[in-house]
Parts: C-alpha cells; structure tokens; sequence
C-alpha cells in the first residue's frame, strides 16, 4: 500500500514539474490574483479563446499584456479548433485543446456546456473502464493473497540479511505469480488518469464560454464562496454532493486494501485528509468542475459495485471449471 501511495505522489509531482497540472494567472501584483467579480473566478494567463461576456472581456483586455496569447490573436470559442493558436508545448496540442475543442463542440450540440462537461467526465470514465476493471481485479486478488504474505513478513520478520531479503523476494513474487497479481498493476489506472485529469481541468479553466455559461440556475463559473456572498445559497447542495461523491468512492477503495490492518489505518488516515482538504476546496471549485468532479465521482462508486458483481460471477465460473478439470483428469 505504501509503495502505491508513493508511486501515486511521484506521478503528481511529475505531472506538476512538467506543467501538466499548473494554472498560470493573471496578478495586480506580484501576490494578488484578478479575480472576475462577478463569479468569483481567477483569470487565467493562457486562455485558449476570447471571453463573450462584455465585462470579463474588458477585463482580460486590461491585463492584456500578461496573457500568454493577446486578445486580438485569439479565436472567439464558437471557432476554437485544436490546431487554433500558437504551439504551445506537447502537453496541449495532446491534452487541453482537443478536450477543450470536445467541451465547446458537445456543448453546441447538447445547448449547455455544464452538460458537456459532465458529458465528457463520463466519456473519459467509460474509456478507463478496461483499466479501472484491471485495478480491482488487481485488489481483490491481494485480498486472496494477504494471508500468505502477512505469513510471510512474520517468517521474515527478524531477519536482515541479504540471502533471507533475497529468500523473501523470491517466495513474494511466487505468491505473485499464484494469485496473478502485477506488483504495477495497480499504480497503471493512476498513470493513465492522472494526465487526462489535469488536462480536463485545464481545458475547463482556459475556456472562458464555459464559465459564462449555466446549469440549473447555477452559473458554471461562480464559486460557492461568492454564491452565498450573493445570498444564492444553492451552491451548497454543490458542496454538500462534492463531500458525500468524494467520501463514498474514498470509502469503497478503502474496502479494496485486502483487509491489512495497516493498510486499512493508512487509507483512513489518507481519506480523513482528503476529504478535509476537499471539503474545504469546495468553496472556491467553480460550478463547471464540481459538475464534473460530482458526476464522475459518481460513475466510480457505480462503476466498482457492478464490476465486483463481474469478478465475483468470474471467480465462481473458475471454481466449477476447476474441480471438473480435476475430476476428469482422476477418471481417465
């Protein structure tokens, strides 16, 4: 558990080094973010296409010298395209613009770019699925195979040596091998996600048609903080659904460490947190993304319920095929 925790914090890390997850914004100073008064959002560096809305437009046009791309170079997003506007790096010509590119196109056919946004939320979750049906096999073979290696770390408990470490790894990987367990198994969803959820975020944050838009009355770009500073105490069932989406799926993983007491301690612990640090991010999650963080939360609490009932009829198909392979063999 502690090795998947790692390799998960050395991918963000990555990620982040290279730009993948970071937001460059517009500042009156060195310190202080602009902020669009009306909805509570921070104005990004490196809009993608130019805002429709008169009042944010003239203030972009205000900090027109700090954006990545002038005004009057960019396309309106009615005409974005994935190849509009300079190159800026690999990480945008294969992430943010074809996803920002989706969001406007779907959100021009379903009339609603909070729609669309959800939309897409689930389109990437359906392409994970394969990825995210290896991951929990991946868990519930390690819930079989926990008793055989706890056994293991106690016969090696006391013992430091290289022929016993070199002993342990090899009975380690055997158990491995029995149980068809990939010691990478697991960290493969968070490699593959982790890219497209940065960049879905991105492709949100830079799109200025998206926050001006609506969904339900709430608009996509307005934070909760400055919904209830307006008296438009809506947002909170925003909130309110961003905790329970997040606690439940938490929760669900949890069940999947193989019912290692320090696995179990470890995951609660690292779930307290997060569901600490996301309730209090909640407040300041423009519409737009809590739409998608709540949708697709959802789909992953769904998603692992019917795939555990899949692996389960799987597992009980093996155990009939099993014993009559092994019957037949003792009648011949």
């Amino acid at each position: 558990m502690k090795k998947k925790i790692f390799s998960i914090i050395i991918v963000c890390i990555l990620l982040l080094s290279t730009g993948c997850g970071s937001s460059s914004y517009v500042k009156k100073d060195k310190k202080t973010i602009v902020t669009y008064e009306s909805t509570g959002q921070n104005l990004q560096k490196n809009i993608l296409c130019k805002p429709e809305e008169k009042e944010l437009y003239e203030l972009y046009e205000k900090y027109d010298d700090q954006l990545e791309v002038s005004l009057k170079d960019l396309p309106k997003c009615d005409d974005f395209k994935i190849n509009s506007g300079k190159y800026q790096g690999l990480w945008n010509a294969l992430f943010v613009k074809p996803l920002a590119f989706l969001i406007l196109k779907l959100g021009k056919i379903v009339k609603n770019y909070g729609v669309s946004v959800m939309l897409i939320g689930l389109l990437i979750r359906l392409v994970l699925l394969p990825f995210s049906k290896k991951t929990l096999r991946q868990s519930e073979n390690m819930k079989k195979a926990n008793p055989e290696l706890q056994r293991l770390e106690k016969k090696y408990a006391n013992k430091t040596d290289n022929e016993s470490m070199m002993a342990k790894s090899q009975e380690m990987m055997m158990i491995y091998k029995k149980y068809n367990i990939s010691p990478f198994g697991s960290c493969l969803l968070a490699f593959i996600q982790l890219p497209l959820f940065f960049g879905f975020l991105q492709a949100i944050n830079r799109v200025p048609a998206i926050f001006e838009d609506s969904f339900l009355g709430l608009k996509l770009g307005m934070t909760p903080l400055k919904g209830f500073s307006n008296h438009q105490y809506g947002y909170i069932i925003l909130i309110a659904l961003i905790i329970l989406t997040t606690y439940y799926s938490f929760k669900d993983t949890m069940k999947q460490t193989g019912g290692n007491n320090e696995a179990e301690k470890q995951m609660k612990m690292t779930m307290t947190i997060m569901i600490v640090m996301i309730s209090f991010a909640s407040f300041s999650l423009p519409t737009a993304i809590a739409l998608y963080w709540i949708v697709t939360n959802g789909f992953i609490i769904l998603q692992n319920k019917i795939l555990k009932k899949f692996i389960e009829i799987e597992d009980s198909k093996d155990k009939i095929i099993k014993p009559n392979k092994s019957n037949k063999k003792r009648g011949k």
